[in-house]
């Protein structure tokens, strides 16, 4: 019989099901938190500062490299999601918190499906695939603009 979980040299082990679910159950939270942040509207998060007062932010990496579990595989799933918006912030300097929340997503899309009995290779494959002809289909739809068409510049 195979057990979900073991303990090797203090180390929390777990396997299939239930090492997803705690996982997910980690992006989920971590995405609660910084879905907050999200839009015009989004509002202002407090986090605890080890020394000093309390940093008050509306930024969604911010809030997402605050966050932190004591559960192992609960943490690894926000370390997920503070991985891809630390990523987003790199490349687009904008956009972590929707980032955050395509994470949680296509996180729980993907589960179900792996559950369901899809291979998680093929679905990485197909991802990667879906990637490709977004944005080449992104390129076709692009066009180069002038300065007097850029809105906001005075």
């Amino acid at each position: 019989m195979l057990r979900s979980a073991v303990r090797l040299a203090g180390k929390d082990v777990r396997f299939g099901d239930k090492a997803r679910r705690s996982m997910q159950k980690g992006v989920t939270r971590a995405v609660a938190a910084v879905a907050t942040t999200l839009g015009p509207k989004g509002r202002n998060v407090i986090i605890e500062q080890a020394y000093g007062a309390p940093k008050i932010t509306k930024d969604g990496v911010t809030v997402a490299k605050a966050i932190e579990f004591k559960d192992p595989f609960e943490n690894m799933g926000a370390q997920l999601v503070r991985q891809v918006c630390n990523k987003t912030n790199d490349l687009a300097g904008d956009g972590t918190t929707t980032s955050a929340v395509l994470v949680d997503s296509i996180f729980s899309e993907g589960l179900k499906s792996i559950s369901q009995g899809t291979n998680p290779i093929d679905m990485k494959r197909g991802m990667d695939r879906a990637v490709d002809v977004i944005l080449k289909s992104v390129a076709q739809q692009s066009r180069p603009i002038k300065g007097e068409e850029i809105k906001g510049e005075e």
